[in-house]
Formats: C-alpha cells, sequence, structure tokens
C-alpha cells in the first residue's frame, strides 16, 4: 500500500489528538496501545489494522471518514 496514505493518515490522527490536547500517552492509554506504537502510527512507521484505526477514531471523537480525509 502507499506509504502517502499511512504519512496522511498520521498526520490527521496527530492533529486531532493535539486539537484536544491529549498526549500520545493519553491517546494510547485510551485505545490500549502503547506510547511508541503511537507514536509510530503518527509518523507513518507503523501501518495500524482497521479495528485500531476505528479504536483511534472513538478516543478521538471524531468519525472514522475524517481521519481519511486527506484533502485537509
Amino acid at each position: 500500500m502507499n506509504m502517502g496514505i499511512y504519512k496522511k493518515l498520521g498526520k490527521n490522527i496527530k492533529k486531532r489528538r493535539q486539537e484536544l490536547c491529549y498526549t500520545q500517552q493519553e491517546l494510547a492509554d485510551k485505545i490500549g496501545k502503547g506510547l511508541n506504537f503511537v507514536g509510530k502510527i503518527e509518523i507513518a512507521y507503523s501501518k495500524p489494522s482497521l479495528d485500531t484505526v476505528i479504536e483511534i477514531a472513538k478516543a478521538l471523537d471524531v468519525k472514522l471518514k475524517d481521519l481519511f480525509d486527506f484533502d485537509k
């Protein structure tokens, strides 16, 4: 899969997390994952599963489709 998609997804996750004033650790705790994992998702080093992206969307109180809106 195109790494550009993961970079854009990570950017959208990070942007929303920062809008809510959450640290990476706070997001990690909300989704039951490790701090390093969240950091790697945000820089596109790790490729999250769809289930994980759904968990992230719920934790960030955003629609799943908004995380995949790459025109922002």
